[in-house]
């Protein structure tokens, strides 16, 4: 039995199993045979980004983004898990999975998202999947992955459970145990709050608002269709917002001063609703920002939140914070004897 994490992002896929890991942009598209070959990958060292399942055959991530004429992205949950969850969860764990041999998996979802859709989550997950890799050469490899048991969680616990909890599932900062402890998750559709008062999940402290990253990009796309007349999709702005340009039918654009702006405008959005959110936990003993917006606006979220802000660890990506505490999670769940003072215990399908 192995354990194996994943987290499906809005904006990134994410997946490990504690030795490796591994995250692609949350983009399927059509995989068109002659588009695919050596003189398109080279040597690439990526995991397989072409698979099959059932009847339908397409690309992941970059593969999608660059290469398929038609590419499916969405912030829609319900279409999410209809069109995009199954294969996007397949395609990232794929590596990490034995052939035919169970595994247990843990994944997460957007506090506001848990109830509605945790059961049918586990459902579409569970159980065996007939999947077909091409590797780099185009040689398909037939895989079963035989998903035993899932688990899912409110996504921003993953955060919790990964500065909580060893690499053998067992506490490791007293802290993160016998504190009340904020969390604030900031990804790419949603940003979450939630509280562990001394492992103890606080519904009342819990709630997710529709603050994440792709409102800010969403104003920088609407700035580049003004200047250029462009429609540009927001997950073609991740590397723009790394670099604070975007080349756009030759002409370069200079989008650090409206990134700034759109930050500031969110991180005054996130800080509102927060603070008016624990009003009543005055007693909240630290609050830590993570998530893949968490590095970004952790600077300018700090001021603006009553409280001791910590940030995640400075070595971590913050895209994996949340899939490394699954991880975690699952470990203590299944791979470890259990310890004599468990980690906070959220609600799990």
């Amino acid at each position: 039995m192995k354990v194996i994490a994943t987290d499906m992002g809005f904006g990134y896929t994410k997946a490990t199993d504690g030795r490796g890991h591994q995250l692609f942009k949350s983009i399927l598209g059509e995989a068109n045979p002659a588009q695919f070959g050596e003189s398109l990958v080279g040597n690439s060292t990526l995991p397989p980004r072409h698979f099959r399942l059932g009847d339908e055959t397409f690309f992941v991530g970059e593969w999608a983004e660059t290469q398929s004429r038609g590419r499916r992205f969405t912030l829609d949950p319900a279409q999410f898990l209809a069109k995009h969850a199954k294969q996007l969860a397949l395609a990232a764990i794929a590596p990490y999975a034995p052939d035919g041999e169970p595994i247990r998996l843990v994944t997460g979802l957007p506090i506001s998202f848990f109830k509605r859709y945790r059961e049918a989550v586990s459902a579409l997950l569970k159980g065996r999947h007939a999947l077909v890799a091409f590797g780099a050469d185009g040689r398909p490899v037939e895989q079963q992955v035989y998903i035993e048991q899932v688990r899912v969680i409110p996504q921003p616990f993953g955060s919790l459970f990964g500065l909580m909890l060893n690499n053998l599932g067992k506490p490791s900062s007293q802290r993160y145990v016998t504190e009340k402890i904020g969390i604030i998750d900031i990804g790419f559709r949603t940003a979450d709050f939630t509280i562990s008062d001394k492992t103890r999940y606080s519904e009342r402290g819990s709630l997710s608002t529709d603050s994440g990253m792709s409102s800010a990009y969403a104003q920088v796309a609407a700035f580049l269709q003004d200047q250029s007349g462009i429609s540009i999709e927001l997950f073609r702005l991740h590397e723009a917002f790394s670099r604070g340009s975007l080349r756009v039918k030759g002409t370069l654009y200079d989008l650090k001063p409206v990134i700034n702006q759109a930050f500031d405008q969110l991180a005054e959005r996130i800080a509102t609703e927060v603070n008016r959110l624990w009003s009543d936990d005055w007693d909240l003993e630290a609050i830590v920002i993570t998530g893949g917006g968490g590095k970004a606006l952790y600077p300018r979220l700090k001021p603006l939140i009553d409280g001791e802000v910590l940030a995640m660890p400075e070595d971590e990506d913050p895209r994996l914070a949340n899939v490394n505490g699954y991880w975690k999670y699952g470990t203590h769940l299944w791979g470890s004897a259990a310890t004599a003072t468990a980690p906070a215990t959220p609600p799990t399908a």
